[in-house]
């Protein structure tokens, strides 16, 4: 299963329905439908090698990947809009009742699918 770690507020936001837009610079490499275990962590990875511990807070889709427009701020929980950046449409939320410890890298990554079977979802949207 691909994962994406997000920093420390927004998965939590992501998880309750409230940041429905995910903003990033680089096109997500998923097909439709494909489940993303979303990974919150603590700090900005900058590098492709960097890890850290994070909690798996919940299970996304994404559906349309488009520019990140100024009318977008409130949807995606940012603070500021600035040009040539991606909005990534949350689809659908499945929230991890019972959140779990599980490794933080750059970007989408993959990680293990038995990591979430004992994973209480609660769908969200």
């Amino acid at each position: 299963m691909k994962a994406l770690s997000i920093v420390r507020p927004a998965g939590t936001q992501i998880a309750n329905g409230l940041k429905t837009l995910e903003i990033r610079r680089w096109q997500p490499d998923v097909r439709t439908g494909e489940e993303i275990l979303l990974v919150e962590n603590e700090n900005f990875l900058t590098a492709d090698v960097q890890e850290e511990n994070g909690i798996a807070v919940a299970i996304i889709t994404l559906g349309e990947i488009r520019e990140f427009r100024q009318e977008d701020i409130f949807q995606a929980c940012a603070s500021y809009y600035e040009d040539g950046w991606l909005a990534w449409e949350i689809k659908t939320i499945k929230k991890i009742d019972n959140p779990f410890s599980v490794r933080a890298a750059r970007k989408l990554y993959e990680i293990d699918d038995t990591v979430i079977h004992s994973a209480c979802l609660i769908k969200i949207m």
